[in-house]
């Protein structure tokens, strides 16, 4: 049976929301909104596929990536070259957010170990809210959970199931909250652990 490949940019959508993710990559809904906005526009620049010398270094921006063995496809923002070593760079427009930009990047280099037979132990996650870069280190941990993610938003797409919503603080800031309509399909029991939290806060 021929296996679906999985969108870097899942593994995003996936660490945030399971039900964005099949709503995404398994129903084709998208909607915009300003965090969505602010990123695109943000990404202009990254986005050109224009590539230079910058202080030494190759920057190649808009790079399509790939991975036979891993079923995976996508784009790196940016991938650097220097004195032979290869780091992939992630342009975020805000601040860090939970692990989703690390998930993305990791994945961005196991594509180019496998495309360019080359090793590349750690890559970068530039944030557009405090103009700051962050270095990621590719160890196994980080690489085991790509894997088992890749695995989990395959098995997603094939079961053609849609996810229970959060229900929570996610969804206030979720583009596809008109669309998905959380809490009306929200369980009796999100429902109750929802209000319980807010009790308490």
């Amino acid at each position: 049976m021929l296996q679906p490949v999985v969108l870097i940019s899942a593994l995003e959508h996936y660490e945030y929301c399971a039900r964005q993710c099949a709503l995404i990559h398994g129903d084709g809904v998208w909607m915009d909104n300003a965090h969505t906005v602010r990123g695109t526009h943000a990404h202009r620049r990254v986005d050109s596929g224009e590539h230079r010398h910058e202080r030494g270094v190759l920057t190649l921006r808009s790079i399509p990536l790939w991975s036979e063995a891993l079923g995976l496809s996508g784009r790196a923002d940016v991938v650097e070259v220097s004195d032979g070593a290869v780091y992939p760079v992630e342009h975020k427009s805000g601040v860090r957010h939970g692990r989703a930009a690390d998930l993305q990047v990791c994945a961005q280099a196991m594509c180019l170990e496998e495309m360019l037979q080359v090793d590349v132990p750690r890559g970068f996650v530039w944030y557009g809210g405090t103009r700051r870069r962050q270095a990621v280190a590719f160890d196994e941990a980080l690489r085991g959970d790509v894997r088992e993610m890749i695995s989990a938003i395959r098995s997603q797409m094939l079961s053609g199931e849609l996810p229970d919503a959060p229900a929570d603080s996610r969804c206030d800031e979720c583009q596809l909250k008109p669309h998905c309509l959380p809490h009306d399909t929200a369980s009796a029991e999100q429902i109750a652990e929802r209000a319980a939290k807010e009790l308490l806060l």
